[in-house]
């Protein structure tokens, strides 16, 4: 079971018209431990809060500093329309969670904590096709020091690819690492063992 965060401390930036519904969206925040800010002007990627909060009905693609849909931070849309381009456009800015307009107090924690979660599961998602990347365009290094060692010690690839990820394992290096070293001359060619 996850943990749910707590706001405390928070600083939450409303990017919204004064209404009855910031209204009771900053009392309901302040509740729960956020300082709140209320804007209806562009935010700059220099004055980042810890979440931020958007009116989706009014939004514009420059009013958040970012685009497509990976925000340095939690989104929450703020929604009074179905309009399809509406939910659209709150998706590329990369919303977890949407509060209906009107604001009902009981829609806002768990908004809240859906947003911080959703946004927390993508940055996990991309770190890890990051590191996933990196090893595809590794595998290169990964082939030439199978070739090397085929090449020196008179074996077939399989038994080479082995020998290449045993040596990996108990030096407990990655695989591309060390087909680096090896590639590179930094490292002496394992033995058959």
């Amino acid at each position: 079971m996850r943990k749910t965060p707590n706001f405390t401390g928070w600083h939450a930036a409303i990017l919204h018209r004064e209404d009855s519904n910031t209204e009771r969206l900053i009392r309901q925040l302040k509740l729960l431990g956020l300082r709140t800010s209320l804007r209806w002007e562009p935010i700059g990627a220099h004055e980042l809060p810890d979440m931020v909060i958007v009116d989706a009905d009014q939004g514009w693609d420059d009013l958040l500093p970012w685009s497509g849909g990976n925000p340095p931070l939690p989104v929450v849309a703020l929604l009074g329309s179905e309009a399809p381009g509406r939910i659209a456009w709150a998706l590329e800015q990369g919303a977890g969670a949407i509060i209906a307009k009107p604001v009902s107090t009981s829609a806002v924690y768990p908004a809240l904590v859906m947003a911080v979660t959703i946004h927390e599961e993508r940055k996990a998602v991309a770190e890890k096709l990051q590191y996933l990347e990196e090893r595809v365009r590794l595998r290169p290094l990964v082939h030439a020091a199978v070739q090397k060692l085929m090449a020196a010690r008179g074996l077939d690839e399989e038994r080479a690819y082995a020998i290449l990820r045993d040596c990996a394992m108990r030096r407990r290096l990655p695989m591309e690492q060390l087909s680096a070293f090896i590639v590179g001359g930094a490292e002496p060619l394992p033995e058959a063992s």
